[in-house]
């Protein structure tokens, strides 16, 4: 048994999406605000029984409310209802419940976590509750938890109808009484409640609760384009009676926040609340307290305290003694005033009942006499991993039932759950690189690491965490990634929602292409998956260029999160699938790479030029975007973008520049990023006298009268030995990089990311949120 995937609707920014759940780990990535937490956050409130009543109405998808507060607009508007007239016209079919007095209307606007499991047919004792038919064998079992009004026997909100109407006429009424009573010139005062919402904002679990129910396996449907398509509850079903998560699934939470601090800092507040000797003494009490359900080991370790405790009490007796003598002689205790003595309580949990119960050993110290330091003289980042591994291995025993919570248990009769989901919000809080890739390899087997688990199919564990690092994303399966992409609002009404990419479509194949994928990345880094956008650059050169220009020329674009990756032409369009599904914003910067055909159809490298039959090498160019091979072809054409407006490629193409100053602009052809970088900055190469490498063959060739001549030679000095990214650093010693200025087609593809992003960034302002 294992679960399979999640289906979420009307939840904060999750308008509706399916989250799939791998086998081990699962990783929710995506750029900022892009709905992790509120995942992560629907897991919680709806899973956790304890935490059902944290939902608040800022949970439900914004623009929800504008058809939640027109059922309330009708409600008081209609005046007295009579809900049995209502039923009888219900029951004959002439009721449309236009004024949403039944639940049936309230549905499809209803914060709703939908759970779906792969169970085999020999498991059912465990979901018998759950069994959706009959003729179910096996197979997928669905169960909705759904947070929804309060009904009375005909499914009708008539509670909340009666209070909401109450209360509202009562503030209308009260304004009314404001205005007859003389204060007309005054501003009327805006009293509780305006709308449903604002009733619900204060009352919503007096009049909504979550309930649940089945689901039909027959009825699901694929999601389309990342936006779930979760089945309608039928008018007249009614909700299971008892949770149906109790006793089939153990969920545990790690939050982000998780309390440290530094031990010198004057905010100390959340640090004792997750401390490692406080971790301890609750494992402790929990799994290993000798006074719960002793055995005979138990029974030793409780005679030694209770030795030290007789051999205190005579200490404290003797030393005492003068003190209470002294008392006696001021006349109390008096004639049968009892007496005063002193006893000490020594518990076997004393001992870790303070803040230095944990402290860290100091290697090389003397074993008799070691030096040690209290936990919070370490650094936070090895704290905070101790304590989520800790945090791991005692979620791991409170399942299995390890020490005195078993015996408890078994006195209770209740069975160990199947399914455990551990839920990890950010793990990287505090940790450096290399140890959140320790965390991470390691997390799985820690929780795995029990005689009942390491070979046992029978028990299920499975770990999900939101992430924003990419050396987490790194050391996880790229099909064990599940990226959020942020949708803008469609509408005025409407606000920014998210979709789901399951990256097991992408890189889970088995073609070449998904293969480089999946190395390109590892080999690289993982921050394609956190980024607002991404360029994909042709060389070194680029890679250490182009984020100068950012950061001197674009504004816009240096305060936004843009990942460069360095990948060459041949190869870039090989992550065309990834970049189209993660719905990303991509500028491709590439080179021409133009070719003359020789007869025997051999391609060779080639100066650029119009009208001589040339044609271009870059795969991307052909392939992707703007799909054409003919270099004349390449310099006329204006659909630089794709079709749904994300991609944009930019490339070398005829530009005017006078080669002095004075002299008339004549047309030049760069043939990559180097002879561009020249030519937009002619100045400042034909100063660099005293440069060396290709520099200085760039100068060199810029001091030529003629730009053909000038072009010639700098095309000459690009060949296979070209010193590149040597260049590059060059460039950043002896220049100010706000100096140089970006080549045309670089500078037009930046200009076309920024606009993108400042329309993109409009879609996306909204309220509240930090998902």
């Amino acid at each position: 048994m294992k679960i399979a995937y999640f289906e979420i609707q009307n939840f904060r920014k999750l308008k509706s999406c399916r989250i799939e759940i791998g086998e081990r780990d699962t990783l929710l990535v995506g750029a900022n605000n892009s709905g992790k937490t509120s995942a992560m956050e629907a897991f919680i409130l709806f899973l956790k029984k304890e935490r059902n009543k944290e939902i608040i109405t800022t949970d439900f998808t914004l623009s929800n409310w504008n058809d939640l507060n027109t059922i309330g607009d009708s409600w008081v508007k209609s005046g007295d209802v009579d809900f049995g007239q209502i039923r009888q016209l219900e029951e004959i079919g002439a009721n449309n419940d236009s004024e949403g007095l039944y639940l049936k209307s309230w549905r499809e606007h209803l914060p709703a976590l939908d759970l779906w499991l792969d169970v085999d047919g020999a498991e059912t004792h465990y979901i018998s509750h759950l069994i959706p038919s009959l003729s179910w064998e096996g197979g997928s079992i669905g169960v909705r938890l759904i947070l929804e009004p309060k009904i009375n026997g005909q499914q009708q909100v008539e509670a909340l109808y009666k209070d909401f109407c109450k209360a509202f006429n009562a503030a209308k009424s009260a304004v009314a009484d404001f205005k007859s009573g003389g204060n007309s010139s005054n501003q009327p005062p805006k009293l509780w409640p305006q709308t449903l919402r604002e009733f619900l904002d204060k009352k919503l679990h007096s009049y909504f609760t979550i309930n649940a129910y089945l689901l039909n396996p027959a009825k699901l449907k694929v999601p389309d384009n990342g936006v779930a398509k979760p089945q309608k509850i039928s008018d007249s079903a009614f909700p299971v009676d008892s949770n149906p998560v109790n006793g089939l699934l153990k969920v545990d939470v790690i939050n982000a926040q998780r309390g440290f601090s530094d031990p010198h800092s004057s905010d100390s507040t959340g640090s004792s609340a997750t401390s490692l000797s406080l971790q301890f003494r609750n494992y402790y009490d929990k799994h290993l307290n000798p006074s719960e359900l002793p055995d005979k080991e138990d029974i030793d370790a409780l005679s030694a305290v209770e030795d030290a405790k007789s051999k205190f009490n005579d200490k404290l007796k003797s030393s005492f003694q003068s003190a209470i003598t002294e008392l006696e002689t001021m006349g109390y205790p008096g004639f049968a005033d009892p007496k005063i003595f002193v006893t000490t309580d020594i518990k076997p949990i004393d001992g870790l009942a303070h803040d230095s119960a944990v402290q860290f050993r100091v290697d090389g110290s003397d074993d008799d006499k070691p030096l040690a330091l209290p936990e919070k003289y370490n650094g936070l980042g090895y704290q905070n991993l101790v304590s989520m591994v800790f945090r791991l291995i005692r979620y791991r025993d409170e399942w299995m039932r390890v020490g005195k919570v078993g015996k408890q248990l078994e006195n209770e009769d209740s069975a160990i759950e199947p399914l455990h989901l551990i839920l990890i919000e950010e793990p990287e809080a505090h940790l450096h690189a290399q140890v959140q890739q320790v965390f991470i390899k390691n997390a799985y087997k820690v929780l795995r690491k029990h005689k009942n688990l390491e070979n046992n199919g029978k028990f299920t564990t499975q770990l999900v965490l939101s992430t924003h690092s990419s050396h987490i994303a790194h050391e996880v399966e790229f099909t064990g990634l599940r990226y959020f992409r942020r949708l803008p609002a469609r509408s005025k009404k409407d606000v920014p929602c998210a979709s789901l990419v399951n990256l097991s479509e992408i890189f889970g194949g088995k073609t070449k292409t998904s293969k480089f994928a999946a190395r390109y990345l590892k080999t690289t880094h993982c921050d394609l998956f956190f980024a607002d956008a991404v360029i994909l650059v042709e060389g070194p050169a680029e890679r250490m260029l182009v984020p100068h220009f950012i950061k001197s020329h674009y504004p816009e674009l240096d305060s936004r999160y843009i990942t460069v990756l360095e990948i060459g032409g041949s190869h870039a369009h090989r992550l065309q699938p990834l970049i189209e599904n993660l719905g990303i914003y991509c500028l491709i910067i590439t080179d021409l790479d133009s070719v003359e055909k020789t007869e025997t159809g051999r391609a060779v490298k080639v100066q650029p030029g119009r009208g001589k039959n040339y044609w271009t090498g870059n795969y991307t160019l052909k392939t992707w975007l703007p799909k054409e091979d003919k270099l004349d072809d390449l310099f006329e054409c204006t659909k630089k973008t794709s079709k749904n407006g994300l991609v944009y490629v930019a490339y070398p193409a005829p530009i005017l520049v006078a080669s002095l100053p004075g002299s008339n602009e004549e047309e030049a052809i760069p043939y990559t990023f180097e002879d561009a970088l020249v030519l937009a900055n002619i100045d400042l190469f034909r100063d660099a006298s005293d440069s060396k490498g290709l520099i200085k063959k760039m100068h060199l060739a810029i001091l030529k009268e003629e730009i053909d001549e000038a072009c010639k030679d700098m095309f000459k000095a690009l060949d296979g030995a070209a010193k590149k990214a040597e260049m590059a650093l060059e460039l950043l010693f002896l220049h100010e990089p706000s100096e140089l200025k970006s080549p045309q087609y670089i500078a037009e593809g930046l200009g076309w990311l920024q606009n993108k992003l400042k329309i993109k960034n409009q879609d996306f302002i909204t309220t509240g949120g930090d998902e």
